[in-house]
C-alpha cells in the first residue's frame, strides 16, 4: 500500500505513525497518574507536540529526502518526455511505485544504450582498422613500383611496362573502394528517398546473367535459373540497386565457386514478397564467418579474398540495399559443398 503513496502522502502517514504512536504511550502513561487538570494540561500539550513534530519530520524528510528524491527523478523523467509533456507533467502526485518503476527501467534502458555504444565503438576501431588495412595494400604496392621505376626500372624494358601495369591495377582497386565506399553513404543518405517502380525480377535476372556470362566462362561456370523458376514475379523496388545486389551475389558466386560447377538463381512465393536465391558450389563458408559476411572490408580468407579481386565492400552493399527497401538478406552454407544467399522483396499482385 505504501508503494502506492504520493510523497505527501508519505510525510503525513510517517509523521502521524510516529508521533500518535508515541503520544499515546506518553499520555496514557501522564493520564494515569495525573489529576483531572493535568489530564487536560497533558491532552493540550500532547495536541502541540503532535503539530510540532509533525511540521519538523515533514520539512526534514521534504527537505533532505523528498527533494533529492525529486531532483534525480525530475532529470530521469525529463529524458523521455516532451516539452509540452513536461510542462503537464505534475511531480507533487508521485508515488514511490511509480518513481521505481521508471527508475528500474531508466537503468535498464541506460545500461542496453551504454552496452549498444561500447558495440558500436568497438565496430568503429574494426571498421578504421579494416579501411586502413584495406587502403594500406595498395597504396604500398604502388609507392614501391613507382620507386622501383624511377630509381632506374624505367629504362629497364624488362619491368617498366609490368610495373606500371601492376601500378594501374593497384589504382583500379583503390578506385573500386572509394566509389563502393561512396555508393554505401549514398544508400545510408537517401535510404527514404529512392523510387521505386514495377519490374520483372526474371528479366532482371536474365539480363545480369547474360552480363557476366563471360567471366564465369574463364571458369567454366554455368549461370542459369532453377527449372522450377519459370514463373515470373513483378516486383516493386528501384529496378537499378536490385540490378546491382544480383551482380555483387553473382560474381561473389563466380569467384569462390568450383570450376565447371553451376550457379543456380531461384525465386520463391512467400505470399505478399518473394524470396530470390543465389546458390553455388563452391568452398563453402565456416558458420563462425556467416554472421560477419555483411560487415564491411570483412574477409573470411584474406589471402584468397584479395587474390580474387574485389574492394570487400561488396555484400555489404547488398545488405544496405536491401535493407534500404526494409527487406532481409540472409546466407546458409556448408563447407565444401557451396552457400547460397537469399533475399526478399515486395510482390505485386497482377488484377
Amino acid at each position: 500500500m505504501l508503494k502506492n503513496f504520493s510523497i505527501k502522502q508519505l510525510i503525513i502517514y510517517v509523521t502521524v505513525l510516529i508521533i500518535v504512536s508515541n503520544g499515546i504511550l506518553y499520555f496514557l502513561h501522564d493520564f494515569a497518574k495525573s489529576n483531572l487538570e493535568s489530564k487536560y494540561i497533558s491532552m493540550i500539550f500532547l495536541i502541540i507536540a503532535i503539530a510540532v513534530n509533525f511540521y519538523m519530520i515533514s520539512y526534514l524528510l521534504e527537505r533532505f529526502v523528498f527533494r533529492r528524491i525529486k531532483v534525480i527523478y525530475k532529470i530521469i523523467r525529463a529524458s523521455k518526455l516532451t516539452d509540452s509533456e513536461k510542462e503537464a507533467e505534475d511531480y507533487k502526485k508521485l508515488t514511490l511505485k511509480s518513481v521505481n518503476e521508471d527508475v528500474v527501467e531508466w537503468a535498464k534502458n541506460t545500461k542496453q544504450e551504454l552496452d549498444e555504444m561500447k558495440s558500436l565503438e568497438g565496430y568503429r576501431r574494426q571498421y578504421v582498422g579494416n579501411i586502413s588495412h584495406e587502403l594500406k595494400t595498395p597504396i604500398f604496392s604502388i609507392q614501391g613500383y613507382l620507386h622501383t621505376l624511377l630509381d632506374g626500372g624505367l629504362k629497364d624494358d624488362t619491368v617498366n611496362v609490368d610495373f606500371l601495369k601492376r601500378a594501374v591495377k593497384n589504382v583500379d582497386r583503390l578506385q573500386n573502394i572509394v566509389e563502393d565506399l561512396e555508393i554505401i553513404t549514398k544508400l545510408e543518405s537517401e535510404e527514404d528517398n529512392m523510387e521505386y517502380a514495377n519490374f520483372s525480377l526474371k528479366s532482371l535476372a536474365l539480363e545480369v546473367i547474360q552480363d557476366l556470362d563471360v567471366i564465369a566462362e574463364e571458369k567454366n561456370i554455368k549461370i542459369s535459373l532453377k527449372e522450377s523458376a519459370d514463373q515470373d514475379f513483378m516486383v516493386n523496388a528501384n529496378q537499378d540497386m536490385i540490378r546491382q545486389v544480383l551482380n555483387n551475389l553473382i560474381v561473389n558466386a563466380i569467384k569462390y565457386g568450383s570450376d565447371n560447377s553451376t550457379i543456380r538463381i531461384s525465386f520463391y512465393d512467400l505470399d505478399t514478397q518473394v524470396l530470390t536465391e543465389i546458390s553455388d558450389k563452391g568452398i563453402g563458408i565456416e558458420e563462425k564467418h556467416l554472421k560477419h559476411l555483411f560487415d564491411r572490408f570483412y574477409r573470411v580468407d584474406t589471402s584468397r579474398s584479395r587474390a580474387v579481386g574485389g574492394s570487400g565492400l561488396g555484400l555489404s552493399i547488398v545488405k544496405h540495399i536491401i535493407e534500404a527497401h526494409k527487406q532481409q538478406v540472409h546466407v546458409r552454407s556448408t563447407v565444401g559443398l557451396g552457400s547460397t544467399f537469399g533475399f526478399t522483396l515486395n510482390k505485386v499482385n497482377r488484377g
